[in-house]
């Protein structure tokens, strides 16, 4: 049965990531419209008749969306049932299938009624939550043999602070990535890092997006480089801290090398998917250094609770 699970659970992890990546296939080839303002049917019809490339990617990633929201769906249920003991579990496997319905609200409503590009932006944001939670949802199920515990850790306030405020703001950054696409701003600069050769500063809107995005990204860049400084200097001991800002710090400088390639290589497809690839295994590992953090803080409070019982049973 737990076999069984664990199995389960990495499929869906895999479907969510589909998902993602095909949400982003879609607005970089401009297939939103590929089906007309029909939802769920394709230009109201079951089977479509006229056959488009735009109407093969939407279609495909809305068939995707809806395989992946029953997997959600039954694995919420099933860790439900099976981990329901460990104390996150209820938690993630709500938020999971619940953000993921909320995607697909989003979409379906962009669809028919239309939404503003900075409403839109918000979609990958919903859908990343969802990806992250089904994510951590694994790793739970995972930990039933012990694979990944980590309920002895004890994190310094410093790195927790750099664990709380880089996933908050990591979510920023996907907002303002979300942005460039959906005001088709990722060649708005034709330069990089700066805007353009003859100017540095953006003059217009598009360009206003793409270099807050890439400002944004900047930041976050540094903030990761230190944030992983100090696990190799105070947490080596603790391997899932140490590979965690690790991993971090290597997927972060791949989501940079893409971003600049995707300028480079004037929007190469498969590397504009790649780009929204490396951000939401960036999002899932940062969101698993999350929760290890909380459960620092409760294993805090025990190690606190139980001095203090033994130096009055000392007294």
């Amino acid at each position: 049965m737990q076999r069984t699970l664990k199995w389960f659970a990495v499929v869906t992890t895999v479907a969510m990531l589909f998902v993602l990546i095909g949400g982003a296939l879609v607005t970089k080839t401009g297939s939103g419209m590929g089906c007309g303002r029909s939802w769920p049917l394709c230009n109201g019809e079951l089977v479509p008749s006229d056959i488009t490339p735009e109407l093969v990617i939407e279609l495909s990633h809305r068939l995707v969306s809806g395989l992946a929201g029953f997997l959600v769906l039954v694995l919420s249920v099933w860790s439900w049932r099976a981990i329901g003991h460990i104390r996150e579990t209820k938690f993630l496997a709500t938020v999971s299938f619940v953000f993921l319905v909320l995607q697909g609200v989003i979409g379906a409503a962009a669809v028919v009624w239309g939404q503003s590009d900075f409403v839109l932006a918000l979609h990958f944001g919903i859908s990343l939550i969802s990806f992250a939670s089904v994510f951590l949802l694994t790793l739970l199920i995972f930990e039933i043999d012990k694979k990944f515990d980590a309920e002895s850790l004890v994190l310094d306030g410093k790195m927790k602070q750099h664990i709380y405020g880089i996933i908050a703001y990591c979510y920023v950054v996907v907002y303002t990535g979300a942005l460039v696409r959906h005001k088709q701003a990722s060649l708005a600069c034709p330069s990089w890092p700066l805007c353009s050769r003859s100017r540095p500063f953006p003059v217009q809107l598009h360009e206003w997006v793409q270099m807050g995005h890439r400002l944004a990204a900047g930041l976050i860049i540094v903030w990761i480089l230190i944030a992983t400084i100090r696990a190799v200097k105070y947490h080596k001991h603790q391997r899932v801290i140490y590979w965690g800002w690790i991993v971090s710090l290597i997927l972060v400088l791949l989501q940079m090398t893409t971003g600049a390639l995707i300028v480079f290589t004037q929007l190469n497809l498969f590397i504009a998917l790649a780009h929204a690839f490396f951000i939401s295994c960036l999002f899932g590992v940062l969101s698993y250094l999350l929760l290890l953090a909380i459960r620092s803080k409760r294993n805090e409070q025990y190690v606190s609770t139980s001095a203090n019982h033994t130096s009055k049973n000392a007294k």
